[in-house]
């Protein structure tokens, strides 16, 4: 989940973002961890029977939609999380850090680095077996929580021009993740689901165009492309992302409308959907498993991408930016403070396990295993190399 300073909100804004984040980041860590002990313990089972609950919805027989917990959560919980990412995304785009070619260009770059990297040593570590190739697009993401989490705990020792680096990394990051949902990992598409999703989504231009300036609309025909989207074979998240996208970013009194939505979404998102999230796609077994289950071809390749390629990425494409004179460096940031920055971004938790969900969806619980197990090892280790660097003072 990516947002930044914006002009409107100024300072305060920004301030309470990051406090938000890494208290959010915090919560996700803990329901991460709970979930891994819970599924190595006596109540793994307990564990699974929880994300199987079953839970129905049917709207007068027409619409019928039947699914276990787990599901119901990557679906319709993540769908929230994705239109808040929407509009941050929108709000940047139109008013904050990445309003400018000159302002955007670094992060850009940066962030395009930091997910073909990631994607190449992934594919070159699995190279030859096309299931497993499926999970190329796994170590491309980055937990923008985890992240502003450790550089909050961290303090002074990341100036404030590599927090807003990292955040306009995340935004472009999210924005690829989505573009490589939308392209890579679909099911069979339903024609007809998909065109009522178009029409939809037509009917949300037309109110924009119109100067419709009531969010309640927006929201209803959001969750019909949703069903629309869900049944097509696309997955349904990107419901969230059009419908955010096609909010005014103001009501009809000229007050902040796409982000009061933002603003009041933040804290459900933060301490509620991506926790339930990461409770209920963390719990791995390690039962049969040893260190040497990591350099499996699978894990070895999210871990490799995230640790490696993630900090060779991000800060490669940054440092041909700045040396070609297209962009300048993060101001008051050394080189130091930014690769141990960049290594932040090989956290991949949250987004690397939805990715990895579709990815492996179908597919044997060995797939599963070594997924959690590969973005688990490879976000940890990131997470502690970038602390580390970050945490050196200068001599």
């Amino acid at each position: 989940m990516t947002t930044s300073p914006s002009k409107t909100h100024g300072g305060n804004a920004f301030t309470r973002f990051f406090a938000h984040e890494a208290a959010g980041g915090i919560v996700l860590a803990i329901a991460a961890v709970l979930a891994l002990i819970i599924s190595n313990s006596g109540w793994r089972e307990a564990y699974e029977a929880f994300t199987r609950i079953p839970g129905t919805v049917d709207v007068g027989g027409l619409v019928v939609l039947s699914k276990p917990l787990l599901l119901w959560v990557n679906d319709l919980w993540m769908a929230v999380f994705f239109f808040l990412v929407g509009l941050e995304i929108k709000r940047e785009f139109v008013e904050g850090e990445l309003a400018s070619r000159k302002q955007a260009i670094l992060p850009a770059a940066a962030a395009l680095g930091g997910m073909l990297v990631p994607a190449g040593i992934y594919a070159l570590i699995n190279f030859g077996d096309p299931v497993a190739l499926r999970g190329w697009a796994i170590p491309a993401a980055t937990d923008i929580a985890f992240a502003i989490g450790i550089v909050m705990l961290l303090g002074s020792r990341v100036p404030t021009s590599l927090k807003v680096f990292l955040t306009a990394v995340a935004i472009i990051d999210d924005l690829g993740a989505i573009v490589v949902i939308a392209l890579f990992y679909t099911d069979h598409l339903s024609l007809g689901m998909l065109a009522s999703a178009g029409i939809g989504t037509l009917l949300l231009v037309l109110l924009n165009r119109s100067g419709v300036r009531r969010a309640d609309v927006y929201l209803v025909v959001g969750l019909v492309i949703w069903v629309c989207v869900l049944k097509s074979g696309i997955h349904a998240t990107l419901a969230g992302v059009v419908t955010a996208l096609a909010i005014p970013m103001r009501d009809a009194k000229g007050q902040p409308l796409a982000a009061a939505l933002e603003h009041g979404l933040h804290p459900w998102v933060a301490f509620l959907v991506l926790p339930m999230f990461a409770f209920a796609n963390a719990g791995v077994s390690l039962q049969g498993m040893s260190p040497g289950s990591l350099f499996a071809p699978i894990p070895l390749g999210i871990a490799g991408g995230l640790v490696l390629g993630k900090t060779i990425g991000v800060f490669g494409a940054a440092w041909l930016m700045i040396k070609s004179g297209l962009a300048a460096a993060p101001a008051g940031a050394t080189t130091r403070q930014f690769v141990g920055v960049c290594m932040l971004c090989g956290i991949g938790f949250t987004m690397s396990l939805f990715i990895g969900g579709l990815a492996f969806q179908g597919l044997s619980a060995d797939f599963e295993a070594q997924l959690k197990l590969g973005v688990l090892g490879g976000s940890i280790l990131a997470g502690l190399l970038g602390t580390l660097v970050l945490w050196r003072k200068e001599i």
